[in-house]
């Protein structure tokens, strides 16, 4: 019997549940804040550029330091820095709620970024791990990535929740009770696995990943807000040159953070990408739906977010299903299959009205929402299956990083595109008799519409709106089509691409599918007591 022969038992799947816990909270504040923002703004006074920090900076700071952790855990074990994080981001979600000024809680948003960064990379090496069986780790992964995608969902809905029954540091002090039981329940169900003893951390590079991603992703969002020239400019420039720095010096290192020798794997690049257009779909296009919702249909928030709660309640029922499937169906055609799915949701977007027609709009929601989920499960389970085991962590990070960049290069492509088509479609839309002044302002955004027109008269402000809103569906139409045709592009990239992946089935049949690339990187893991088998993404010969 070999090691991928190995069965995971009742205490592998209770351990997984254990880990999903922190995922879900790690994603889930990457939108909790969203609905929370006047309550604290009420209390806290920020000013508009704290406001925005308040937001951001915890997506900065977890963006940038994955990469950094995921080779830490690889270092010094990978449930020793899950508990590590699991302490900073509960102690940062105390301070968040419990801050009495705007610097403290940006401070304290930073704290749960950093934490953040340690659970998300560590979580996934440590169920790569557990689950040896190659059926199981496809199973484990796909509940992984619900968890991952259930909790940016839930997060609307639970802040909306908790705003509307208790104070807005509530928000935070959810994730308490949560981390607690984590660091109770990990050290006994959880095993600790760790890289080789004779690996070092390169104190460089990670200092260049941290810049390369923190300047892009930065410039992409600010970019999209206020164009690609001056400081976002620059900004992208610096990314891109400390990226080709950090490159260069993984090629030179003897131990790098990142081994390039595993983009010599056939299907692993393309996979790697395919990751990162699932996000600019499911990112990208979300800040659409969000406003459609609330300014153009005049919900209140949480009623926003519950409608967008079929996305994640199908994507539990249906991505289980797709695992199923993978073992006669080649990974390749499920990914281009779910690629065209999304691309049908963002079709019904481009039948959206400023009528109101839910049927329409939850289906969309849901076929671009279910497809990138799926999407995420099959790639992230044809990366982490490619890299050595004592590197699982480091390329589990890296997986997380280019969902990062993916969703920061969604909302600055399909926010630029969607700025551009609002503007001009509001000039023509909008009638004559609205004062100069209101119209400069309402045509950059709807929400600026929208608080312009609180100004008017009620003559002014109907034209002023029905222009905004007309635009701005406009708009999502237009934006939606270049998310028809990405999405598109990817179906068919993975159809080319990644069409030498077997099924697990063929490679049982004929064990021949399952040899590894040349220069494959081959290196055993010193793991507590048992060695992890080298799995890795196959090539048809």
């Amino acid at each position: 019997m070999t090691l991928t022969d190995v069965r995971a038992g009742r205490k592998e799947w209770i351990a997984l549940a254990v880990l999903t816990l922190p995922l879900l909270l790690v994603s889930m504040d990457i939108t909790v804040l969203y609905f929370g923002v006047p309550s604290i703004a009420a209390d806290l006074g920020p000013s508009s550029t704290q406001q925005l920090w308040m937001i951001d900076i915890y997506t900065f700071v977890l963006a940038g330091m994955l990469i950094t952790m995921g080779n830490i855990g690889d270092l010094v074990g990978r449930r020793r820095l899950l508990l590590i994080g699991a302490t900073v981001f509960g102690a940062a979600s105390v301070a968040a709620g419990l801050a009495d000024s705007a610097e403290m809680l940006i401070t304290a948003r930073a704290l749960q970024g950093l934490g953040g960064a340690t659970l998300m990379p560590s979580t996934l090496a440590l169920v790569t791990n557990m689950f040896r069986n190659p059926k199981q780790r496809s199973t484990a992964i796909a509940v992984w990535s619900i968890g991952l995608s259930a909790g940016a969902a839930i997060g609307p809905v639970v802040g909306g929740s908790l705003l509307n029954n208790f104070w807005w540091g509530s928000i935070f002090m959810i994730n308490v009770p949560v981390l607690v039981l984590l660091l109770v329940a990990a050290p006994f169900l959880v095993p600790e696995f760790r890289g080789g003893t004779g690996s070092k951390f390169d104190v460089l590079s990670s200092l260049y990943s941290l810049g390369a991603v923190l300047s892009l992703i930065w410039g992409l969002k600010e970019g999209a807000v206020h164009g690609f020239a001056g400081l976002p400019l620059a900004a992208l420039a610096a990314g891109a040159a400390l990226t080709a720095v950090f490159l260069r010096r993984q090629k030179q290192l003897s131990q790098p953070m990142i081994d390039l020798k595993l983009y010599r794997n056939r299907g692993f690049a393309p996979a790697i990408c395919l990751s990162l257009i699932a996000f600019f779909c499911l990112i990208g296009y979300g800040i659409f739906t969000t406003q459609y919702l609330m300014d153009v249909l005049g919900m209140k928030p949480l009623e926003a977010a519950l409608w967008t709660m079929a996305s994640p309640a199908l994507t539990f029922l249906l991505v289980p299903f797709a695992v199923v499937f993978a073992r006669k169906v080649r990974p390749a055609y499920i990914i281009a299959i779910a690629f065209v799915f999304c691309a049908t949701g963002f079709a019904a977007m481009t039948q959206i009205s400023t009528d109101r027609n839910m049927a329409l709009l939850v289906y969309g929601v849901v076929g671009i929402g279910v497809g990138a989920a799926i999407v995420l499960t099959m790639v992230t389970d044809l990366v982490v299956a490619s890299a050595p085991p004592e590197k699982a962590g480091s390329v589990s990070a890296l997986t997380q990083t280019h969902q990062e960049l993916g969703g920061a290069l969604g909302i600055a492509v399909l926010g630029t595109v969607g700025a551009a088509v609002y503007r001009g479609a509001f000039d023509d839309r909008v009638g004559h008799g609205v004062p100069g002044q209101a119209l400069e302002p309402a045509r950059e955004t709807l929400g600026s519409a929208t608080a312009v027109a609180r100004n008017l008269t009620p003559e002014q402000a109907d034209s002023v709106l029905g222009a905004a809103h007309g635009a701005f569906v406009e708009a999502m139409h237009s934006t939606a089509a270049l998310g028809i045709a990405v999405a598109l592009g990817a179906a068919l990239l993975a159809a080319l691409r990644l069409r030498h992946i077997p099924t697990s089935q063929e490679k049982t049949e004929d064990p021949g599918l399952a040899e590894t690339e040349p220069g494959a990187v081959e290196a055993p893991e010193k793991a507590v007591n048992t060695p992890e088998p080298v799995a890795r993404l196959r090539t048809a010969e």
